[in-house]
């Protein structure tokens, strides 16, 4: 059995069958070929640097690592085209393209994880959602090991959510990403806390961005995270109102003219959850919206803290939060 508590942020004690590190297609598709033909198939799971993935029990079956790597920028009249290996650090790629002088990603900077995770998660934050600039995605269908494309509209982005998030198991395991950002484009301040800047530079945005998540959010190299635990909840919009009668304060983001969507921290936040502690488990005194393990942190305790989080949002706001975290145990993914 081979240790998993350095492979995922959230650092829970945990093991796997054994671990392989994946550089190459053609290794994917020998690997996974092998654990076809000693019956292991499908009960493997493919991870990039476990920054969405908590192992809340131990996983009895094989962790293929994906560090497919590799970035090719090329630009057209009004774009740059940007292609990356599943297996690059999502930061790392955001710098880079920074330091090119090219828009469109600093309002994601320092999103742990990989860019494999980026179209599965659609990842978002500070107004900015990744399918804003995503053209196309390859995969290697795992049961006919075949690469494809999927076209932007055939991922089916939704709020943190995609066709590569709603597909079970590893039928469709990302490869690269091609990103299409446009050289002339409205630099995103009207977020919340980047709404102070005036007409600011993309690297001004991206150092802010930074600060912002380094004074809000837990180093999970000092304290077990993988960063927000639960999905802002988008609710209708005669809900909202209910609540807002009774909330003054309740803060909330137009998604469309029937739906709201408000803040998960702030609801849990509401409850008097900071500092809330069950073993090693704390939602964070400053961050509500993530949790933390500050030691020897233990699955069933995290599971324990995070129902009574979801519970106690359902009963005082009739409002059920969705775990954003992908929750791993001895059969599969955990639910809530």
């Amino acid at each position: 059995m081979d240790s998993l508590r350095s492979l995922h942020t959230f650092s829970l004690l945990a093991y796997c069958s054994r671990v392989e590190t994946i550089e190459s297609v053609d290794a994917l598709i020998a690997s996974i070929s092998n654990l076809k033909r000693a019956g292991v198939e499908p009960e493997y799971l493919i991870m990039g640097e476990g920054s969405n993935t908590v192992f809340v029990e131990d996983y009895p079956y094989p962790v293929l690592l994906n560090r497919l790597k590799g970035i090719v920028i090329d630009e057209t009249k009004n774009d740059y085209l940007v292609t990356v290996g599943a297996g690059e650090n999502w930061h790392d790629l955001v710098s880079l393209c920074v330091q090119k002088g090219i828009g469109g990603f600093e309002n994601l900077a320092l999103i742990p994880g990989t860019v494999g995770a980026s179209p599965i998660q659609n990842i978002g934050a500070y107004g900015v959602e990744i399918d804003r600039f995503i053209e196309k995605v390859e995969f290697l269908d795992s049961n006919s090991l075949v690469l494809s494309i999927l076209s932007k509209a055939q991922c089916n982005f939704a709020y943190r959510d995609s066709v590569f998030k709603q597909q079970a198991k590893n039928h469709r395991i990302i490869t690269r990403v091609f990103y299409r950002l446009p050289k002339q484009y409205h630099i995103e301040t009207s977020y919340g806390p980047l709404a102070h800047l005036i007409s600011p530079s993309v690297e001004e945005v991206f150092n802010e961005v930074i600060a912002i998540r380094k004074s809000k959010l837990p180093d999970p190299t000092i304290f077990g995270n993988a960063g927000s635990f639960f999905k802002n909840p988008v609710i209708e919009e005669a809900h909202f109102k209910t609540l807002l009668d009774m909330h003054s304060d309740i803060p909330s983001y137009r998604v469309n003219e029937q739906q709201v969507k408000i803040p998960a921290a702030w609801l849990i936040d509401k409850l008097g959850f900071k500092g809330r502690r069950i073993g090693d488990i704390v939602c964070h005194e400053i961050q509500p919206l993530v949790l933390v393990n500050i030691g020897d942190g233990l699955g069933k305790d995290l599971l324990t803290l995070a129902r009574e989080i979801r519970d106690s949002v359902q009963n005082k706001f009739a409002i059920r939060l969705e775990n954003e975290v992908r929750l791993m145990g001895k059969k599969g993914f955990v639910l809530l």
